[in-house]
Parts: C-alpha cells; structure tokens; sequence
C-alpha cells in the first residue's frame, strides 16, 4: 500500500508550508513573516494535542477511527482549509470538525482533483512533501479562524478491505511526519482490535514497539501502543496471520531492482498454545552463583528466581539445581521429577552466600548431568571467574565445549556490571541459547521469569531449513533456536536469484524423532517491489552480527569496512557509527576513509572491554541489533543527542533528523542536499532539474516513482536505475 499522511499539518500559521504530523491546514497565499488576513505566519503556534486512533478490524474489514485536537498558541487568528489524504482504497463515511460544538461538512476529492491541489501548494508554498500523496484522494473542509489560545477537535472514520497475502493481512495507519517539521504529538494512542472467525498466528509490527493481548481462543486480539512527546519516524504497521494446529510459515520479500539482489523474511510461528501431551518433555538445571558478592537482595533475588523456574516445570519435566561459590553442591544425584520442588525450593532458601566463584566447576557439574533429553541449563553469575580455571575465558570455553552435548541448550544472566560478557556471550553462541544482563536497578527474579516464560513450552529443536535450491546468504539468525510455544520465530536474508513455486522445508525434532513439514508454492521474485523495511532490518541484524564477532573475536579490517559500508547504505546509526553525521562528505572514497579510521578505534576497545557497565552495553546492543524484530530507528541515538530522559528535549528543539528512509532508499542530509547513499560522487554525474521548474513537474510526471523521494524536500540527488538525478533549488 503507498505510504500516505492523514496526520500532516499545513497551517496557516506558515508560509513555506511546513509539514507536521496530521492534516493540512492551507492559509490564504501571503509572504513570509508578515501578517495574513490578520494572521501572523508562525510554524510553531500550531501545537497538536493528542492523536488517538482506534481501528477494528472484523473479517479483513477495517474500520480506522482518527480523534486530534490542535491548538492556536499563537497571538493572531489561524485560519485555512483542511486537506486530509485518504490511503488507497478507503472509503469514507465520516468527517467531522467541531468548532464551538458545531460539525463542518467536508466533501471528497477525487485524485487527479487532489493532485491540482496538491501541485498548487507545492508552487505557492515551495513545499514538495505533499507530492508523495499523488494518486490519492483526499477529503477537504474549511477552518474556521481559530482565536489565540483555542483548540479545534476533528474526528474521522473510514473504511478498507485488507486483502491476503503471503498467508498475512496487513493494516497500515500512515502517520509518518514530513521532513520539514520538528512537531510533536503531545498524546498519542493506537489501538487496534481483530475479531475473526479463525485462530490467529502471526502478529507482528515491523515499526512500533507494541503490547499484544490474545483472546483466549486465539480468534482476536487486541494491540495497543502510546507514548508522550512523540514525533512520528514510521508509519503504523501491523502484519497477522491465520493460524493452524501445526507450525505456520509466511514468507515476504523486497527487491529494489531486478539486477540487485533481493531480501527476504520468513515468519515460522508455532501453535500458540500446546495440549499439555504435545509439549516436549525437558530436563531444566538451574545452575546459581553462591559467592560472597551475591549475598543480600541479590541472593533473595536469585533464590526466588530459582523457586519460579521451579514451580514453572511441565508435569513431564525433571530438573536438578548447581550452587557453586568456592567449589559447588548439587541438589540430588539424579535429575528429580516436579515433585520433589518443594523439598528443593526448601533446599535453595536454607543457603547463604559466601566464599569465591568457581564457574568452570560448576559448568562442567551441570553439563556432565545432561542425558538423551532435551535440556535447559539456567546459568545466574555477577562476577568473574575467581576459583578454579581463573586465568583464560579461553580455557573455560574450551572445557565446556568439550563435554557439552548437542542436546543442551544454555541460557546466561549476568547479574551486576562485574560479569564477564565474552565468557557468557560465548557460550550463549556456542550452545544456541540467549544471554540476559541484570543491571544493579534490575531485579534478577523478573529477568528469569520473562525469559523462562518464552521457553518453557518446547515445540522443536534441533531445527533445520531447506529453501529447495534457491541461493540464500547471509540469514539471521546464523544458528536457529529451538520452537516455542507462542514464540514466532523471525529469519531474514538476502537470496540472488529469482525462484517461482518455491518450496521451503522445514525439520527437527519432536520426542527424539525427526518430524518435516514442507511449504510450497512460495516465491523469490525477480520484479522490484515488495516490503522495504526488510532490507533494513537484514542490515540492523548483520551489523549486529559484525558487532558481536568485533567483540567476542577481535577487530579485522574486514569487519570493519563491512559495517561502515552497511550503515551508510542503510542509514543505521549507533553509537559506534555516528560518522554517518559527523562526515559531510560520508559518500566519498575520502569520507569511507576517515569513517573506518574513526570506527576502527571503537572496534579496538569493543574487543578490549570485556567487563564494567560499558561492556554491559556493548553486548547489550549488538544483541538488539542481532536479535532485532524491527528495523533499527535512523533517530540519532541518546548518546549522540543526549540522554535518556532527554526525548522532549531532542523533539522540540533538535534539527530534522539527519537520516531518512523513504520506500528502501537511505538519504543523508549534506549540508542542504537529502542525497541517496548509492550516489557515489566520485564516479557519478548528475542530470539537474530546477525546483518547481516545469522540467521539475515533466519529470515527475515520465516517472512517478521520483514523487516520495522528491517529497524530501527543495534539493535532493535520487539513484534511479543508475541514473542520478538532482534537483536544484533556485533560490
């Protein structure tokens, strides 16, 4: 679906139209800083209060409720006409304004209305962000002057059908602010409810960070996402899938040319939820750090993480529990069955704290207990290793390895900023679990209880994917993890050529035996199109990736230019690539250059710092970035634009973000040119086109592809089909 604005504000308060986050409000034509009809142009009167949005879908029926309010903070009159762009397909049947308790009639533009609209404003105004609305209609109503200090309300409905695709149904709430605007939303609320008549699989938001609340027979759901001060980066998307008794596969894919290579993601969901019979019987040994150091809350902490797991285990499960300090004791001598965790959960809470830390003991005890089923190890630290094999993470990785079986899987939390991040991210890697951090504000109980949640319903392990032939590279993640009851299971990678009526197998285990479930009529097109945001989200996971083998492996020339050529290209800033704005001339040979200087210093002390709150948030945030199920946000992050806490702050007050990705292209703002990163200056020539020129409109108008690229703003060089184009401004 194209990307449209519902939320975008031309007010009237502004000439040289600004675009904001919600609907156009038009002013009469006037110059620039001086009164118009009684109404001073002035961007910044116009605040928007809240924007509530709730959507019911019933049956692949949308209906998309919209609620705003805005305000006059300004010292004149606010007047001028509401433009409101409606995504394809919509079909109306509300528009209301209140002003002073009466409702104002609004009519519908058809589209090749709209665009005489739209490409009068862009002239008068010299404001090209409505261009990426070409092709839609719109709704349209006049506004009443607003007076100094009061609010207007508009409240709209429409309605969409959502079609099936890849197995999936997609929603979509455009909201993306334009380029030119600093506003935020004061209050913002989506809240979106499906009611269908089948079970439910796949939910899934490649753009917001939302809660999800199932019905418990799994045929609805409802999704609810906030926030305060928010000034929107994406539009609102949501993805969900019908379910089946068995394990789902949803394939989609981007490809931006037809001689580049393509990106898919594969969404494996299992059942949601497992007859008691159908889940495989696991042993879980909780293995738990007895030192001195963790003595007090820590310690109460633990115990009660420990009793949680323990109360947590299937009627089938068997379990034994490692304390270790200056040597280890074991609970029993062999694994016991559920009902002996309440002589066990006695057991844990009658010790106390004290002595050293002897992690290879301890290890090497839990790993010698793993029989032919499969096992769960807990492993809980906040040190280093200071009894035993204390001289190498090296030597203790090596013993482990040594004696692990395939079968184990082992889970790290690391408690406090004194834990050895490569000894815990190592054997997370080397044994296929996940690593957890504890911060001192943390509560280690809560950190368990999260992650066992998510494990305690195995469905498959040992997992394996076939694509039928088809050249894949590059998928994330490297090593798949075991199935999870609820636990949808996100893979993405890069494939080269195109493949009709493909067929992707899936094996593993079940119980011990081998089961295969095979999925076919699936595609890896050779046309451009499809989903961007999965080129960006296979570049945020390989950069995290690159980050890891950094850290854990040491820094390589290699490694490096790898993430300093991928966070240009997709426009993926950390606090390790911040030269994605530091360098003006990033583009150039000389620009790459003086970049993999700069990150190759920060690549030395990831390898180097292995322990201390810095370590912590280095493992921390390459594991995001490896694990990420959303494409990294291209907001500059906290550390380059101050701290957490500072978001009003940096909304209100800082420059339009540096980085913008509009349709799979990453653009960089160069001094005043949003520039394509695939322009490489040094060898390329740019054909120029004068803003708002009719050669400007002639373009636009052979190829309306150029139109949410040239929506970026007055002078902007475009990559298309290896021709680069660059607009002009005249003035």
């Amino acid at each position: 679906m194209k990307r449209l604005l519902p939320l975008f504000i031309l007010v009237c308060l502004l000439v040289g139209a600004s675009a904001a986050n919600a609907q156009i409000i038009v002013p009469p034509p006037c110059r620039p800083a001086t009164p118009c009809g009684g109404v001073f142009t002035d961007p910044d009167w116009l605040k928007l209060d809240y924007h509530r949005v709730d959507v019911e879908i019933n049956n692949q029926i949308a209906t998309t409720s919209i609620d705003m309010q805005f305000t006059n903070e300004g010292s004149a009159l606010a007047e001028g006409t509401f433009i409101f762009p409606l995504p394809e397909g919509a079909a109306v049947n509300q528009l209301t304004m209140w002003i002073d308790g009466q409702a104002i009639e609004a009519k519908i533009l058809a589209a090749d209305e709209a665009r005489s609209i739209y490409d009068e404003i862009v002239r008068q105004y010299r404001d090209p962000a409505l261009l990426e609305y070409i092709g839609s209609s719109a709704l349209q109503a006049n506004v009443f002057p607003i007076p100094p200090g009061e609010s207007r309300r508009v409240e709209i409905s429409y309605g969409q059908v959502l079609e099936v695709d890849n197995g999936l149904i997609h929603y979509i709430y455009p909201m993306h602010s334009g380029v030119n605007s600093r506003r935020v939303i004061e209050d913002v609320r989506i809240g979106v409810r499906v009611n269908g008549n089948d079970p439910i699989s796949t939910i899934y938001s490649p753009s917001h960070n939302i809660a999800v609340n199932r019905d418990e027979d799994d045929t609805g759901f409802l999704v609810g996402f906030e926030a305060r001060n928010f000034r929107p980066e994406n539009d609102f998307s949501l993805y969900y899938g019908i379910a089946s008794d068995t394990i789902n596969v949803n394939l989609l894919t981007y490809r931006e040319s037809a001689n580049q290579e393509g990106f898919f993601m594969l969404l494996v969901q299992p059942p949601v939820s497992l007859a008691q019979e159908r889940i495989i019987a696991k042993d879980v040994i909780i293995v738990l750090d007895q030192s001195g150091s963790m003595s007090g809350d820590k310690w109460q902490q633990a115990q009660d993480a420990a009793a949680y797991v323990l109360d947590k285990l299937n009627p089938e499960d068997r379990f034994n529990v490692v304390l270790f300090s200056t040597g280890w004791r074991i609970y029993s001598q062999d694994m016991e069955s559920p009902a002996q965790v309440r002589d066990a959960i006695r057991w844990i809470r009658g010790q106390e704290a004290a002595g050293g830390t002897d992690i290879n003991g301890a290890m090497l005890t839990a790993l010698d207990m793993v029989g032919e089923r499969p096992t769960t190890i807990l492993f809980m630290t906040d040190g280093l290793a200071t009894e035993g094999e204390t001289i190498l993470t090296h030597d203790i990785l090596a013993n482990l390895n040594a004696v692990a079986r395939p079968n184990a899987r082992i889970f790290t939390f690391g408690v406090g900023n004194d834990v050895d991040t490569i000894l815990l991210d190592s054997i997370v890697r080397d044994h296929r679990g996940a690593g957890v951090y504890v911060r001192p504000n943390e509560r280690i109980e809560e950190e368990v209880a999260s992650l066992y949640n998510k494990i305690s319903a195995p469905v498959m392990n040992d997992l394996e994917l076939d694509f039928g032939g088809a050249q894949v590279d590059w998928v994330y993640p490297a090593e798949l993890p075991d199935l999870f009851a609820g636990e949808q299971l996100t893979l993405v990678g890069r494939y080269r050529q195109s493949v009709d009526n493909l067929t992707i197998t899936l094996r593993g285990q079940v119980s011990g035996s081998q089961q295969t479930f095979t999925y076919a009529n699936l595609d890896f097109p050779a046309r451009a199109g499809g989903e961007p945001f999965i080129a960006q989200l296979w570049a945020t996971r390989r950069i995290g990736d690159l980050l890891n083998s950094i850290r854990l492996n040491g820094e390589s020339q290699e490694l490096i230019d790898s993430v300093v050529e991928l966070s240009i290209r997709y426009g993926i800033i950390t606090p390790y690539t911040s030269f994605l704005i530091e360098e003006d001339d990033i583009l150039s040979q000389q620009g790459r250059d003086r970049a993999g200087e700069s990150f190759a210093q920060e690549a030395e002390a990831l390898a180097r710092d292995f322990t201390g709150a810095s370590a912590i948030d280095a493992a921390d945030a390459a594991a995001s970035m490896a694990g990420a199920q959303a494409p990294l946000p291209s907001a500059p992050p906290a550390a380059l634009g101050g701290g957490a806490g500072d978001g009003d702050l940096f909304y209100d007050e800082a420059p339009a973000n540096p980085i913008q990705t509009v349709n799979g292209k990453t653009f960089i703002l160069q001094g005043e040119v949003w520039t394509d990163t695939t322009f490489e200056p040094d060898t390329m020539t740019t054909q120029r086109v004068d803003f708002l020129s009719d050669a400007y409109f002639d373009l636009l108008a052979e190829k309306p592809e150029l139109a949410p690229f040239l929506a970026l703003g007055e002078r902007v060089i475009i990559v298309l089909d290896d021709v680069a184009y660059e607009v002009v401004s005249t003035q």
